[in-house]
């Protein structure tokens, strides 16, 4: 799309959509952003717009979740395997054809809409933990660094845990903050991140931020399992239509 107001636009109300459902929620920025952008732009540029936004509204929810050294050396190993696991994807796909992205990305949010709506996952025991946080990094690292969408693998890890909602909604933003530096910095030296896609980036906070706010006032009003289902339902189309492009 060489139509820098059209870009604008889309990128606009994608992200107004996104932050909503990640203050709803608590997670979906980047699937719902992604899932949304591809529709008319390529995937690299759709997760070069992401970056910032990702980054800092994570921070943000990491910074209001509260102890975050505790979470941080909790999720060590975690978060050490996602990190290397995007910034080697990063570097070993970066000749990845669109289609390849288009495919891992929609089965990437058709994992998360199965992982959503099942809510299923075998119990890890305190005894297994470890392994089991180096196992899910890597596959969360490998899956970031194609689509900057990890949130499929590290849902099933925490489920699996059985851990309460607010731990799950401090180690997720965490996690995806975490993930989220290996992944800008391997854009940029990939030369995927230009000038213009940073300062747009910088500008998407804007509807990021009030997406948020608006996310969090309806998460008090509305339904929270009937969003849930329109949400998983609206994730699910998004999914075949990429796995689609990716086949024809």
């Amino acid at each position: 799309m060489d139509d820098l107001g059209t870009l604008l636009l889309l990128s606009t109300g994608a992200f107004l959509i996104a932050g909503t459902v990640k203050g709803a929620v608590g997670i979906g920025l980047p699937t719902t952003a992604i899932g949304l952008m591809t529709l008319a732009i390529d995937p690299r540029t759709a997760i070069a717009l992401i970056l910032v936004p990702m980054i800092v509204s994570n921070a943000w929810q990491v910074y209001r979740s509260g102890e975050i050294l505790t979470a941080a050396r909790r999720y060590l190993p975690f978060a050490a395997a996602l990190m290397a696991g995007v910034w080697v994807t990063v570097s070993l796909t970066a000749n990845a054809p669109d289609r390849v992205l288009f495919g891992v990305l929609g089965v990437a949010i058709l994992i998360f809409v199965a992982v959503n709506a099942t809510r299923f996952a075998p119990r890890i025991p305190d005894a297994f933990d470890r392994p089991a946080q180096i196992g899910f990094g890597i596959v969360a690292g490998v899956m970031g660094g194609l689509t900057s969408v990890w949130a499929p693998p590290m849902a099933v890890y925490l489920a699996a845990r059985r851990v309460p909602k607010d731990e799950f909604v401090r180690a997720s933003g965490l996690l995806i903050f975490l993930g989220s530096l290996p992944l800008a910095f391997g854009y940029l030296r990939e030369g995927f991140v230009t000038t213009p896609l940073l300062l747009l980036s910088l500008g998407l906070l804007v509807p990021t931020i009030l997406g948020f706010t608006l996310g969090e006032a309806l998460r008090t009003r509305l339904s929270e399992e009937a969003f849930r289902r329109v949400l998983l339902g609206v994730f699910f189309l998004m999914g075949l239509n990429l796995v689609r492009r990716a086949v024809f």
